[in-house]
């Protein structure tokens, strides 16, 4: 198989739904590597489900998820016919935390899954998924969630993300993973895991997904 060039336009965006996937699909359709923002991407499909999936793009995409039971148990917990009320509140996405609930990974697995896959959907173009580095907790989840959905690249900065590489390696061979987590004031080593095998009936290995990080320094270019 011939491997396609690095583009040479990157559009993207690192804010909270700020490049959603019908923008990055339209920069991907002309030519160009379209980049969905990953930040927060759980609450931003749960509060979408809310407000009653009016295209049904997500009921759409999480038909296609791996794992119906999963699909099944985000739809049942979130997706209001017609939209809530507009004085009820939203429901709370569950927090990561060192050690999260599993419906905390379901949810950021399957809601990356479903940026990434309406991204791709209609063409063969590129798509990449944009993360904070400074958000650890998410990282392993939602790029499992991404890879799952094929995505093209991963881009990754505000830190140092010299853990991404191995990370996309082990999960494309669907082995569970670590990553050491920063503590402000801690003098202790502390680590997020995710097991991919959390997400019952996928088979490995997957894609792998090249990886560019956003740095400012020569010198952290040579040190990555």
């Amino acid at each position: 198989m011939t491997q396609r060039p690095h583009p040479t336009i990157i559009q993207g965006g690192m804010g909270i739904a700020v490049s959603s996937a019908e923008l990055a699909k339209e920069v991907s359709k002309a030519g160009h590597l379209g980049v969905i923002s990953g930040t927060a991407i759980d609450s931003v499909v749960a509060r979408r489900l809310q407000d009653g999936d009016t295209d049904g793009s997500i009921r759409r995409a999480l038909a296609h998820f791996p794992n119906q039971d999963v699909a099944k148990g985000i739809l049942d917990r979130y997706f209001i016919e017609g939209g809530k009320e507009l004085d009820k509140p939203y429901i709370d996405v569950p927090k990561v935390t060192l050690k999260p609930v599993q419906h905390a990974l379901d949810l950021l697995v399957a809601a990356s899954f479903v940026e990434v896959w309406l991204a791709k959907e209609g063409h063969d173009g590129l798509i990449g998924m944009n993360l904070l580095e400074k958000i650890q907790m998410c990282i392993p989840a939602q790029l499992f969630g991404a890879m799952l959905a094929d995505v093209d690249y991963i881009l990754i900065g505000a830190g140092i993300p010299a853990q991404i590489p191995n990370l996309l390696n082990q999960l494309a061979l669907g082995k569970p993973v670590s990553m050491t987590v920063d503590v402000a004031e801690s003098t202790m080593k502390h680590f997020i895991s995710f097991d991919p095998g959390c997400i019952a009936g996928l088979t490995f290995p997957i894609k792998r997904p090249q990886f560019l990080a956003i740095v400012s320094s020569h010198a952290l270019v040579a040190y990555l």
